[in-house]
């Protein structure tokens, strides 16, 4: 998750009374962990979170015994899949045995958190919801303030107002709806009240890949701030997205077993509803910032993806990274950077297809951009990559 996503999620198990936070976070002893507690054949993501949460339980104040470590798991191609029961195998071998993980599943949209399911799983999603909104919003501004500083100070005070938000609201499903959004509209204003300019210079640079590594700026060496000194505007896919990803293939795999008429997909639908819903309401405050810079819902990505990599035959990030290169080139962008692990299959089965993509879409320039932590000169491989960009931007029909 981005910084932002991982505090309120803390804040969302905290609502319904469960002691929580984020790793804290990542620098050199979460390099110096992983690296001891891992084999150099993982992804760098699985360096990284096996780093930060033994780094927790180093501390002195840690009590093992009341620790449970967050890591969800998936179904398909992606190493993701093994990293619970790698971290299970880990802090068994270190004498961690009593730390427990919670480890629910994409294979059914993540509804597999027991006890917790009912009051979590919808203030969960609200959270991550109002995050990325968040999120979007910092990235639509920092851009182009004037006075250095002033967006992420808007973004901290507005994720504040957002987790206690969370935290005192009640978790009657109306009331915490109704709260939230007070909390985004008072975000949305804070944010209106900055000085800053568009002048249509700056070119968009699309932001897909991997979702841990686009999204944790430490293992991405803070690649999106890098490019806005550059002079550009980062539009990021979401951590959303992803969800939206996996409900959708939820329904297709009830669809090809036969089980559409069944109480779990009922359930399933009925979930789709209410958290459409929920987006809605949270989402369209910002109808009027957002304008030209609205996400896409998640079948228009998966179609704009089928002439290069249909959903049925290739699985995870690859689909929904390059079918969002398509949205994001007609929405504008100047040009897309996919950040991705170092041997991942996801990155590289992407890197594959997209000169065939940029062709399509008349040259943009498509960049991969892979990390293990051992990075060379970022900052002169973006210099480089923003020329193309700008004369891609210059030329473009």
């Amino acid at each position: 998750m981005a910084y932002g996503s991982a505090r309120a999620f803390a804040s969302a198990f905290r609502a319904i009374g469960l002691e929580a936070e984020p790793t804290p976070p990542s620098d050199n002893r979460t390099r110096e962990l992983g690296a001891k507690y891992t084999s150099g054949d993982e992804c760098y993501p699985a360096k990284v979170t096996v780093g930060d949460f033994m780094k927790v339980l180093e501390r002195p104040e840690t009590d093992p015994e009341r620790v449970a470590l967050f890591m969800p798991t998936a179904q398909g191609p992606c190493r993701f899949g093994q990293y619970a029961p790698y971290l299970r195998q880990v802090l068994d071998a270190s004498g961690y045995a009593n730390v427990e993980i919670l480890s629910p599943t994409s294979q059914n949209a993540y509804d597999g958190l027991g006890t917790l399911a009912k009051p979590f799983v919808r203030t969960g999603w609200r959270a991550l919801l109002c995050a990325d909104l968040l999120e979007k919003l910092l990235l639509m501004n920092r851009p182009y303030e004037e006075r250095r500083g002033d967006a992420e100070a808007e973004y901290e005070e507005s994720l504040a107002d957002l987790c206690a938000t969370l935290e005192t609201t009640s978790a009657e499903p109306g009331a915490q709806l109704k709260a939230l959004r007070e909390a985004m509209v008072r975000s949305r204003d804070r944010f209106r009240k900055m000085s800053g300019r568009r002048d249509g210079r700056q070119p968009l640079i699309g932001i897909v890949g991997e979702i841990f590594c686009r999204l944790n700026t430490f293992s991405n060496e803070n690649l999106v701030v890098c490019l806005e000194q550059y002079g550009a505007e980062a539009w990021v896919s979401d951590i959303v997205e992803w969800i939206w990803y996996t409900n959708s293939e939820h329904f297709r795999k009830l669809k090809l077993e036969g089980r559409l008429w069944t109480a779990e997909a009922l359930g399933a639908w009925v979930r789709k509803r209410v958290q459409k819903h929920d987006e809605h309401v949270l989402s369209e405050p910002f109808a009027e910032d957002f304008r030209g810079r609205e996400e896409p819902d998640i079948y228009e990505v998966l179609e704009c993806a089928r002439p290069y990599l249909p959903r049925e035959g290739a699985f995870g990030e690859m689909v929904l990274n390059v079918g969002k290169i398509v949205y994001l080139a007609k929405k504008g962008a100047a040009g897309i950077i996919d950040i991705s692990p170092f041997t991942c299959m996801n990155g590289i089965v992407c890197e594959a297809i997209y000169p065939r993509i940029s062709r399509d879409l008349g040259g943009i320039p498509i960049r991969n951009f892979y990390f293990d932590g051992t990075q060379g000169d970022l900052d002169r491989d973006l210099g480089v990559y923003m020329e193309l960009a700008r004369s891609y931007q210059k030329n473009k029909k």
